[in-house]
């Protein structure tokens, strides 16, 4: 079977694909693909497996008839027209779960970071402004026994509860559309409501898949009914914030701090103004970037490929219905 990858992917993942027989092609340039560039190469081949952030829409899959499957490599999938893809068979797989530790790193990270205005006092020395000691100045937040709030608590925000509270003791409350009984149990974590999630959180991070439901759902009206000591923290995707209210809120003290790992857009711009303020750490969509991770989420985007080439269900397929 051919096989068109949108990205240079790890080996492991390469290497499994060619040992099972199959012709890859590889997209092997930083540019992304046009849509009319990925619409070619697909058109070539038997199946697709997306290494960037490519979109996938309804033009794609009804120019692309002799298409099988699409593997992603990401837990996201946004950037897919699932309903497009099922109404023309083509099943779409992502692969769960293999990022989970690696994600909540990155929150941790993210949340420390902030609490003590890492970044900007980094970027103090390399501007040649740390002059000596000052017992006033840039001064960061304790995270001991504070509460975290989690907005989509599943695998990774579950990861990240588990450290937060483990290292700093804190109150896990979180808000889902359904009960995470093994996070009450484990944890100790409490179910809130949306309201409570924001004025009861010094710790807010985001955790959810973004959706027509979730998109901008933090803005201004969010931030206005948060703590103004409160920490936001993202490493699902940018959109679920809208950055210029973001941005208002954080220069005009209504919420302490943010880290970020996602943006809106990718990339973001080098002047946004969210980079040269102090109580902001941002980081380039870095969440699953660890070798074992990566490896690990190739291997299985791969293993996927596999299994629909031998005419069987793909393990980690999104849209399950169009097997029945």
């Amino acid at each position: 079977m051919k096989i068109f990858i949108t990205r240079r992917i790890p080996q492991k993942g390469i290497d499994l694909l060619t040992s099972a027989g199959h012709d890859i092609r590889i997209h092997d340039s930083d540019m992304p693909l046009t849509a009319i560039e990925l619409i070619q190469a697909s058109q070539q081949v038997d199946y697709v497996l997306n290494g960037g952030m490519q979109k996938f829409d309804a033009h794609f899959f009804q120019h692309c008839p002799n298409l099988k499957a699409l593997s992603l490599m990401s837990v996201g999938y946004d950037n897919v027209d699932i309903p497009a893809a099922t109404r023309y068979g083509i099943p779409v797989s992502n692969t769960p779960g293999i990022l989970s530790g690696a994600t909540a790193d990155v929150a941790f990270l993210l949340m420390l970071a902030v609490s003590r205005k890492a970044f900007f006092n980094h970027k103090r020395i390399l501007h040649g402004e740390w002059k000596g000691f000052d017992p006033t100045a840039h001064l960061g937040i304790e995270l001991n026994n504070k509460t975290l709030g989690i907005y989509g608590l599943g695998r990774i925000g579950f990861e990240f509860a588990r450290k937060a509270r483990a290292a700093y003791n804190m109150e896990i409350i979180y808000y889902n559309r359904s009960r995470n009984e093994e996070a009450e149990r484990v944890l100790g974590a409490r179910y809130v409501n949306f309201d409570d999630l924001l004025t009861q959180s010094d710790v807010l991070s985001i955790h959810a898949a973004l959706t027509a439901a979730t998109a901008g759902r933090f803005n201004r009206d969010t931030f206005t009914r948060m703590k103004n000591s409160a920490i936001l923290i993202n490493t699902a995707r940018g959109r679920l914030i809208n950055e210029s209210d973001l941005t208002q809120a954080l220069q005009n003290g209504q919420l302490w701090g943010a880290g970020l790992d996602v943006t809106d857009p990718e990339p973001m711009d080098p002047n946004n103004p969210l980079l040269n303020l102090e109580n902001v750490c941002v980081l380039p969509h870095i969440g699953s970037a660890t070798t074992e991770t990566r490896d690990n989420m190739a291997i299985m985007a791969a293993s996927n490929l596999i299994a629909a080439s031998r005419g069987e269900q793909m393990p980690q397929t999104i849209n399950k219905e169009i097997y029945t």
